[in-house]
């Protein structure tokens, strides 16, 4: 199998800095894209070092060894982060989202921790394989929120887990196998919450990856763009 991969990212129209971050290693079928947190200080060096730490992992040969090395370099990037944010008289939070997601062969990998998402679209349909490490996703959970609400409510920006943010930092994972013709897209939420899983769809499923790609960004930016936003397509060929 060969990879066809495109990626984007833009400050939006709101923005002063652009705290996002995309890592692209197709040559060793590793994606990320971490989102630095917005209203927290120094949001794009958090992402900068997430995506640094991935692009510099050891050389490994196996699914399960690429995915232990690049959360072990997040867990080390965590441990940075939060010396760094009580290295002066004023403590303060630098943290990232963060998503991922390594294929080797027929199978891949998603790993996450935050509200940056992956999905897979494979035939007529679109699959979220994330699950938003976040507040309204946790009452949705529990029973106590209808996903219905769940967009716009006020809470909706509330993350849970993010490197940098704790000690013990948690990341999840998914498995699942690779086809011919599948397409993986890995985004902030700059682009999820402006744009529609079936749009993302009817975008992906229309165009080659590089129209799509031009297409999405144009879409979020002339929907206000309030946000930074970035995203990675990976199309299995």
């Amino acid at each position: 199998m060969t990879y066809e991969c495109v990626s984007r990212t833009d400050v939006g129209l709101k923005r002063k800095v652009n705290e996002d971050a995309v890592l692209v290693r197709t040559d060793r079928g590793l994606w990320a894209v971490a989102d630095g947190m917005g209203g927290h200080e120094a949001g794009e060096v958090a992402s900068a070092k997430v995506t640094e730490a991935l692009l510099h992992l050891p050389i490994v040969y196996h699914l399960d060894e690429l995915v232990e090395v690049s959360i072990d370099a997040l867990r080390q990037v965590n441990r940075e982060l939060i010396t760094l944010a009580h290295s002066d008289h004023r403590p303060r939070t630098i943290g990232s989202t963060v998503v991922g997601l390594a294929i080797r062969g027929e199978e891949f990998r998603c790993f996450w921790a935050g509200d940056s998402r992956a999905y897979r679209l494979r035939g007529d349909s679109i699959k979220q394989l994330s699950r938003d490490h976040s507040l309204v996703q946790e009452l949705v959970a529990a029973g106590m929120l209808d996903p219905a609400e769940a967009e716009g409510h006020p809470d909706s920006n509330v993350i849970t887990r993010a490197v940098g943010v704790s000690e013990n930092l948690r990341i999840d994972t998914v498995s699942g196998d690779v086809a011919s013709g599948d397409i993986f897209v890995l985004g902030s939420d700059g682009l999820t919450r402006l744009v529609e899983d079936d749009e993302l769809f009817d975008e992906l499923t229309s165009n080659p990856p590089d129209v799509a790609a031009n297409n999405l960004l144009d879409t979020v930016l002339a929907r206000g763009a309030p946000d930074n936003v970035s995203f990675v397509i990976v199309r299995i060929n």
